[in-house]
């Protein structure tokens, strides 16, 4: 078997996570926060916050949002303002988000992620 590591170009992975923070680029952020190509790791508001995930509309072409320790329903208000943007959403849980927006990243796609804490 032949291995080959990931190469991130565009934004860095996600490390890791824990009660409050994830660890991005060797460093802890607290949560929640946005990670977009063009902003990096930001801070953001939580789902009342649509202006840093709008922002990045053009950069991105799907949006993680994870809802926490486990998934959860995003409020009506939110999803319609993303989705009605053009901005393909996907929910789930925080650590699947973390992990499936590594994925993407290292297969080149276009993805944005919003994390609320675990």
């Amino acid at each position: 078997m032949r291995l080959n590591e990931v190469v991130y170009s565009n934004a860095l992975p996600i490390e890791g996570y824990g009660p409050g923070f994830f660890r991005i680029g060797g460093e802890a952020h607290q949560a929640p926060l946005a990670v977009l190509p063009e902003a990096g790791v930001t801070a953001w508001g939580g789902t009342d916050d649509t202006k840093p995930l709008l922002d990045a509309l053009n950069s991105i072409d799907v949006l993680l949002v994870g809802t926490g320790p486990e998934i959860a329903h995003l409020p009506e208000p939110f999803r319609t303002a993303l989705e009605e943007a053009g901005l393909g959403v996907e929910v789930m849980a925080s650590p699947q988000a973390c992990r499936t927006y590594n994925v993407l990243l290292g297969e080149g796609r276009r993805v944005g992620l919003a994390l609320l804490p675990v």
